[in-house]
């Protein structure tokens, strides 16, 4: 049945205190559950009902009321005459034998046992420990599970109308007889629909089938292209994500053991109630952190999403910004008051600290544009587990703030990236120097992805000095944190600017000629996402305001909590006069290179530009250097790889970060 949320039961005055809307009192008649025509079958007419009151004390804020807050809950009756929670469990059991299958099908021992491990605590669980007679609460969806559902479904959907012209282009490519589009589209809605119902799930239970879900689809998409680095890259990610998905059953084995409940709501309110929190009781906390690890490719598990640079584009740009990765930093920003206070705690903000500046050494060394992708991608995963283990309510609002533009810029990026590649036939960015003389409309809404993830006013920056604030003002603040962090963001400049750099710079003299256009579908979501990443930096205080400082505020006071929130520099008069002046800057600047790049020809051509003396000789570029001698055009060190390469710093890296996790979960045992 469905029943509206306790917000119906406050009258006008408490109502505004709650949501943080301000006014004065019209009507302070109390709203009675009893009055509203709440009957099972009756949702919308109980809706309209609820909208027409809240209508009474603010037209305005209706919507964002009922979305921020919670309108409703699930309970999980029947389906077909059965339990739906049995049917669940029922599906989860042939999703883990479907697994064991694939384990069996592919070789693979690690899998096979791995998945059995997860057969058997599952069963135990379902069989012994949980009282199916409890009611089950499926669905109960906040304001964070209002974001998370709005990233997916918004960034998601313009993923895969990208993915319609560019699919065909690579299927041409990979000279197939027979598309295989319906089955690589299906899983693609398949994908978004596990992590709508991942996010809107009120149960760890249920959480669990969405979860294994994803790591099954991630699976077939990896190796949709079936060549062997596919196939392999795909293998690595299975038994990764079985891995944490071994971790979540663990978890709920020792929640449902000590606390009786798998509901989140009730796990947290338990938690936050305990004074004391025993090792005993955050053990299974620790699990779902190493869940929620592997599910975002943390360090050391970094190399199953490096290696899904394999798949088709849509799959790299879902991968990383409306799906996957964004499933195991949910996870923790849902379960992370339950440990706030805790030596755990701050573990788990280095320990994200420290994957942050560690990936972004190595995104410097790359060339291959996916693969500065993916290490920016697992570094800004990093720098949100960070203010995770912070635990404020000011860090999760940063934290949540990163989360939406990341998903925005990431995606753009790597479609970008896709489009390039396509016409250039090289995701090298030497390769695309010059870019904006050959594809300029292309280059220019590169330009700006980068620009949102590195420079004010757009959101990521934002976030990043929000996040910034919220450690430097948590007690429990640790040097290491804020020098990771800050050197981490250095490290970032430099790999953003010079990509940017060689995007604007004059093109290589023996490039491979360009070939064709975007097709329409891949352009229109190139633009679109453009438009996204922009729209959301310009209302970035409506933003917080809106959306994420209430879902935090919300979850937080529902828990007793409270805390410095964040964003008082942007959304004041003169914050906000500052960022609408840089806005009113660069979209000038944009309106004049957009006009520029009109007038390029379709062949345009250049010789790199040296003060003026470019020229060419026997095959090498450079320029007339002093008495008029020809120097070849060199660039000595320019990756920094002899110092930050992935053979340099990868398995220290590696080594360090699994210190870390065998302090977090094994010091708990």
């Amino acid at each position: 049945m469905f029943s509206l949320s306790p917000i119906l039961h406050l009258n006008r005055e408490e109502a505004l205190e709650y949501t943080g809307i301000t006014g004065s009192p019209e009507n302070k008649k109390p709203w009675n559950r009893a009055d509203l025509p709440c009957r099972e079958g009756r949702l919308e007419a109980c809706l309209r009902e609820a909208a027409s009151r809240l209508t009474a004390f603010t037209r305005n804020h209706v919507i964002i009321t009922l979305g921020a807050h919670g309108a409703f809950h699930l309970e999980a009756h029947e389906l077909f005459g059965l339990p739906l929670d049995n049917v669940l469990t029922l599906l989860d059991f042939i999703l883990l034998l479907y697994i064991l299958a694939l384990g069996w099908k592919l070789g693979s021992r690690l899998v096979m046992g791995m998945t059995a491990l997860q057969l058997v605590g599952l069963i135990y669980l379902k069989a012994v420990l949980m009282d199916h007679g409890a009611p089950v609460t499926a669905f109960a969806p906040d304001g964070l599970s209002l974001i998370m559902v709005i990233i997916i479904s918004v960034v998601g959907g313009l993923i895969t109308i990208y993915g319609l012209g560019y699919m065909d282009i690579h299927e041409e490519h990979l000279h197939l007889r027979t598309s295989r589009q319906p089955r690589f589209f299906a899983i693609i809605f398949c994908f978004l629909g596990a992590m709508n119902g991942l996010v809107l799930c009120n149960n760890l239970s249920w959480m669990f089938f969405f979860w294994e879900m994803t790591t099954l689809c991630s699976f077939w998409l990896i190796g949709h292209d079936r060549t062997k680095e596919a196939e392999a890259n795909a293998y690595r990610a299975l038994w990764m994500n079985v891995l944490g998905g071994l971790a979540f059953v663990s978890a709920m084995l020792f929640i449902q053991k000590s606390l009786g409940t798998l509901s989140t709501e009730l796990v947290l309110q338990k938690m936050v109630a305990l004074d004391v929190k025993s090792t005993a009781m955050l053990l299974p906390f620790a699990f779902l952190c190493l869940a929620a690890f592997t599910k975002s490719a943390q360090v050391p598990f970094e190399s199953w999403l490096c290696g899904a640079m394999v798949a088709p584009t849509p799959v790299s740009a879902l991968l990383h910004s409306a799906t996957m990765v964004k499933a195991g930093t949910y996870l923790l920003l849902r379960m992370a008051p339950a440990f706030a206070g805790t030596t755990m705690s701050t573990i788990v903000a280095l320990f994200g600290a420290f994957t942050f500046v560690g990936t972004c050494m190595l995104a410097v060394s790359q060339s291959n544009a996916k693969k500065i992708l993916a290490y920016s991608t697992i570094s800004n995963l990093g720098l949100i587990i960070a203010c995770v283990g912070i635990n404020t309510p000011a860090s999760m609002v940063a934290a949540t703030m990163i989360i939406i533009y990341h998903s925005v810029s990431k995606g753009l990026l790597f479609m970008c990236v896709g489009a390039i590649e396509q016409r250039i036939g090289s995701r090298d960015i030497e390769d695309m120097r010059g870019l904006y003389s050959v594809m300029p409309r292309t280059a220019i809404i590169t330009a700006i992805g980068i620009f949102t993830m590195m420079l004010p006013p757009f959101g990521m920056l934002i976030g990043k000095w929000m996040a910034i604030e919220a450690i430097a003002r948590a007690t429990q603040a640790m040097t290491p944190i804020i020098f990771f962090i800050a050197l981490g963001s250095a490290f970032t400049v430099l790999f953003w600017a010079r990509w940017a750099g060689i995007l604007v710079s004059s093109a290589n003299l023996h490039e491979h000629p360009a070939k064709g256009n975007p097709r329409a579908s891949v352009f229109f979501a190139l633009c679109a996402l453009c438009g996204l990443a922009l729209l959301f930096s310009f209302i970035s205080p409506l933003v917080l305001k809106t959306f994420v400082a209430p879902s935090v505020t919300g979850l937080y006071a529902r828990l007793n909590l409270q805390g410095f929130i964040p964003g008082a520099g942007i959304t004041g008069a003169e914050g906000m006069a500052w960022l609408y002046l840089l806005f009113i800057l660069l979209a000038g600047g944009a309106w004049l290179a957009w006009r520029a790049a009109k007038k390029v020809p379709e062949d345009a051509h250049s010789l790199p530009y040296f003060s003026g003396l470019a020229e060419e000789r026997n095959g090498e570029v450079g320029f007339r250097g002093p008495m008029n001698v020809f120097e070849p055009a060199r660039a000595a060190n320019y990756y920094l790889a002899q110092y930050v390469g992935e053979g340099k710093i990868t398995r220290a890296i590696d080594i360090i970060s699994t210190a870390f996790l065998i302090v977090l979960v094994g010091g708990l045992l």
